[in-house]
């Protein structure tokens, strides 16, 4: 029998690779962002067109490269991290790898410009699906610059299987917003399809964070420091008022490698239990140092994955490093019953200095003296003389046959204890619908009863009507008397941009939109003032992963969001008139079978089946 075993052919063991490597634009983006960092680079710049399908270009200032190095690294295993197996326990850089450009180069055009600093001349390489183009020598800057071009031209299957540009786009700035945070000492300008997007200059933590969430960002950061032989922590988390629906701004950076961990998180949720609202989610940026022989990093492609010695003693440092840090700046409350808030000195003269009170003495004022007193000082008193009480009366006749006593006098009684109609005339209303464990609307019907889910059931009418708003006629708006200012990211500013004229359908007036700011003037009539900020964060967390491209579909989503924030939620107490109306209005649907989501909105029951029951 012969063999069947053999060596893969180079192409083929890249392309391999590069499906673990090079999941979609982001993670090119990611690979060569890092390179140019362990380049020590100190200015970085990254260029995307059509969301990285037609281009990612990353250009630095960092050391460069030989032309016998500019060769050498595009292939496999081929590093400048690591020499030995041992390194992998000392780390400082962010690949070590050596497969991140060799899997890039299988599946798309790159091109790389290339010069250190001490020579005059630099290396431009062209490499077309691992096939080296062409190598010439070039007058170049100092540093490098890579261009990859048509991502997965040669494996078209992987191509389709790509998201809409929107999609993709936010996984890019999701990924540029993590090297970005991890080295405020760089200084990195984000271009898309010409325009810019993000330019950050060099700086500390705390101003870098700002400058990429913009906003209110700064008013709600709460700094965190503690130092430890096991880890070194520091950075921010916000303060509980400020907490979101969504984990958008949750950044956890070991080594200045940004990482994910479900368990250090949930040591954060335990920092902040009891401050937070049902499904809100803090935010935070906290950068841990540890010894690089107490980690692994090497247990995922991606390297986001972090093994730790002693994940215990980090849990514990964690959790109590933040419930000291809000404790110290009074942002969790605090029993103190010893404490007398009468005490308290109120917030208007919290720095006013103490004056000296002045005393004035009127030296000519005699109290024995039956002169009036000195005009100059006032008194709350009139000082003219009034005539007694009982001049008042003086005149009136005392006739006893004209009083009249008061018993005798009938007054109009407050309680209506007449009828417009007659007792037999009057019909007696029976209660039609019962509310069940503050989740179930009970209704009886003539073939049984019909049971209701309340919170599918608004979540249809109120789809239904935002529905018709947006398509058949304009919804109508109930304008505020202050508008009302909310911030939002840059992402999410992008995506509140495409969604304004629907949302203005729905009833939503925007008086002003700015790069991190909407001013709202206007809300949908069944949408209250305290629930925008909870409608508009529900909608931007559904449509996260794109924005369907026709109109319809794209209406169909946003009544969805809406619905689903604004229905009543389960344990919800209804009132007998509510609990009618809701079952009304939802047999009064197009399609009142089921919710917005395909679930059934209500059951029926008939009396032979509640026989069946009870049948012995």
């Amino acid at each position: 029998m012969s063999s069947i075993i053999q060596l893969l052919p180079d192409h083929v063991a890249n392309q391999i690779a590069a499906g673990e490597v090079v999941q979609r634009p982001a993670s090119v983006v990611k690979e060569l962002m890092e390179n140019a960092v362990d380049a020590k680079a100190t200015d970085i710049k990254l260029i995307i067109k059509d969301a990285g399908k037609s281009l990612v270009q990353v250009i630095d200032n960092g050391l460069g490269m030989t032309v016998t190095d500019a060769r050498l690294c595009f292939e496999r295993h081929a590093t400048s991290k690591i020499r030995q197996a041992e390194d992998l326990f000392s780390l400082h850089t962010k690949g070590f790898r050596g497969e991140a450009l060799a899997s890039i180069a299988a599946i798309a055009h790159v091109e790389m410009k290339t010069k250190q600093d001490q020579e005059e001349l630099g290396t431009h390489i062209v490499i077309e699906g691992s096939k080296f183009v062409s190598q010439d020598v070039a007058v170049l800057p100092k540093g490098t610059s890579f261009s990859v071009k048509n991502l997965f031209f040669n494996i078209p299957a992987r191509r389709n299987f790509l998201k809409s540009d929107i999609v993709e786009h936010r996984h890019i700035v999701d990924e540029f917003q993590r090297v970005a945070l991890a080295h405020p000492n760089i200084h990195f300008t984000f271009y898309h399809n010409g325009s810019e997007m993000f330019n950050l200059p060099q700086s500390n933590f705390r101003q870098r964070i700002v400058n990429i969430f913009a906003g209110k960002t700064n008013e709600k950061l709460v700094p965190v420091q503690e130092e430890t032989e096991i880890v070194t922590i520091h950075g921010f988390v916000s303060k509980p008022e400020f907490a979101k629906k969504n984990r958008g701004e949750q950044f956890f950076f070991v080594n200045d490698r940004f990482i994910k961990s479900g368990y250090l998180h949930h040591a954060i949720m335990a920092a902040y239990e009891g401050l937070l609202k049902d499904g809100a989610q803090p935010s935070y940026f906290l950068y841990l140092q540890v010894p690089p022989n107490t980690i692994d990093i090497n247990i995922h492609p991606t390297k986001t994955e972090i093994k730790f010695d002693d994940e215990h003693a980090l849990y514990a440092i964690l959790r109590s490093s933040i419930k000291h840090s809000l404790g110290q700046f009074n942002v969790a409350p605090v029993l103190d019953f010893d404490r007398d808030s009468n005490l308290d000195t109120p917030y208007d003269y919290q720095n006013k200095e103490a004056s000296t009170p002045m005393i004035q003495v009127d030296g000519s004022f005699n109290p024995f003296s039956d002169d009036k007193p000195n005009r100059h000082f006032t008194t709350y008193r009139k000082t003219e003389n009034t005539s007694s009480w009982e001049s008042l009366y003086v005149g009136l006749k005392q006739d006893t046959e004209t009083i009249t006593d008061i018993n005798d006098i009938e007054f109009e009684s407050e309680e209506v204890t007449g009828s417009l109609f007659n007792e037999n005339e009057i019909e007696q209303t029976v209660n039609r619908t019962y509310q069940i464990h503050k989740k179930y609307i009970v209704n009886p019907i003539k073939s049984g009863i019909v049971i209701v889910d309340q919170q599918r059931a608004h979540q249809r009418v109120l789809y239904e009507q935002f529905l018709t708003n947006m398509t058949v006629h304009q919804a109508s708006s109930q304008q505020l008397l202050f508008p009302l200012n909310l911030y939002f990211s840059s992402g999410e500013m992008e995506l509140i941009g495409e969604l304004q004229i629907s949302l203005a359908n729905t009833g939503f007036v925007f008086e002003e939109t700015n790069d991190n700011h909407v001013v709202i003037s206007g809300l949908p009539i069944n949408v209250t003032e305290s629930e925008v900020s909870i409608v508009l964060e529900q909608l931007l967390r559904d449509l996260q992963d794109g924005i369907p491209e026709s109109s319809f579909s794209q209406n169909d989503s946003i009544a969805k969001s809406m619905a689903k924030s604004l229905a009543v939620k389960t344990g919800s107490y209804l009132t007998e008139k509510e609990q009618e109306n809701l079952v009304n209005g939802l047999f009064a649907c197009k399609e009142p079978n089921v919710s917005p989501f395909q679930k059934p909105t209500f059951i029926t029951m008939r009396v032979e089946d509640l026989d069946k029951k009870f049948a012995i």
